[in-house]
Formats: structure tokens, sequence, C-alpha cells
């Protein structure tokens, strides 16, 4: 089962996609999770990534490429897995559209959890008071939305328009485990 979750920030990806992760025993791929594997690791690749990332650059579109293409290919990836985080842009999504072709894969789902900006500054204020995360003030959640609906919120479009039978909107403005079981309808309804 190849799964793609989209949504703005504070959506609850993350945590949709460890869970489902867990019942349905396959990888959740989160770029932001890969990457930190990677920077741990002292090799060329780790040193080239943490030199980008120090300079406050974004890691580019050819780069997380590569690094998705390598982690689908791996052992654990076979039956399938969770992207989060990846595809954020038109390049990406068609680069996974093409490695998934080749390998004669079809995305099953494409979720895409909406939710209010108001829900969106009250989970990531109250996530941040609890992590005291210093980075989660008002304003940088406000760019973070912004940039979401201009950079990513096209991505999901495209999505919406390729695989209009896979595409599935869920209701974010819900409690977690009422989020997780319409997820686990919709997978189940195959």
């Amino acid at each position: 089962m190849i799964l793609i979750f989209f949504g703005p920030p504070g959506a609850g990806k993350g945590t949709q996609a460890s869970l489902i992760s867990k019942i349905y025993s396959i990888p959740h791929l989160s770029t932001g999770d890969i990457l930190r594997s990677i920077i741990s690791q002292q090799d060329e690749t780790s040193t080239k990534l943490k030199k980008i990332m120090n300079s406050g650059q974004l890691i580019s579109d050819e780069i997380l490429n590569e690094i998705v293409s390598k982690r689908i290919n791996e052992k654990d990836c076979l039956n399938g897995f969770i992207l989060d985080g990846y595809p954020r842009t038109k390049d990406q999504a068609l680069f996974l559209d093409s490695i998934l072709e080749n390998k004669k894969i079809k995305i099953d789902k494409i979720i895409d959890i909406k939710l209010s900006e108001k829900t969106i500054m009250s989970r990531i204020l109250s996530r941040s008071n609890i992590e005291n995360r210093g980075d989660d003030k008002e304003l940088v959640i406000k760019t973070r939305i912004h940039k979401y609906i201009s950079e990513t919120k096209p991505v999901s479009e495209y999505f919406l328009t390729r695989y209009p039978d896979s595409f599935k909107v869920i209701d974010g403005d819900q409690e977690i485990e009422k989020i997780n079981h319409d997820i686990l309808k919709l997978l189940k309804n195959e």
C-alpha cells in the first residue's frame, strides 16, 4: 500500500501517518526524519546536507528526490510506504510519478487533511507550549501556512487531477481518533 499525506502545518499528517504505519506494518517516510537520519551519519552526504541546512538554504528537489528514491528502494518498502512531507513541489511530484511508473507501482490513496487556519494556529501554539518550542510563534505559523498554500497546495491539486479516484479529503477539525477512524474507513473501502 502506497499512501501520501497532505495537509497544512498542524494538520496531524505525522501523527496519522505514524498510526497508519503501525496498523498496516509499512514504513512512515517523513522527509524530516530521513534527513535527520542522514545528517547523523558521518559521510559525504551528511556533510553536504549539514552545510546546506546550516546556511539556512532549503534542500534542493534534486537532492531530496535522490534521497527519497534510495529510501523507497529499501527492503522494508517492498510492501508499501507512507510519504509525509514529500512531494512538496511539482518537480518532486513529477519525479515521484516517474519512479513509481518505472517500478509499475500505483499510489493507493492520497489523503489531504483539511482544517481551518484558526485550528492550525491553536494546535501549533498548543504543541509549542507543551514541547517548549520557541520557533512556533504566531507570525512564523502564518508564514508556514502561506508557504503551504503557495507551494505545496498546488502539488495536492496536481494529484487530485492526476489521481481523482485515489484522492481523498479528510476533515482535520476533529479529534485525532476521529481523523484516524475516517482514514481507516477510507483505506478499508478500497
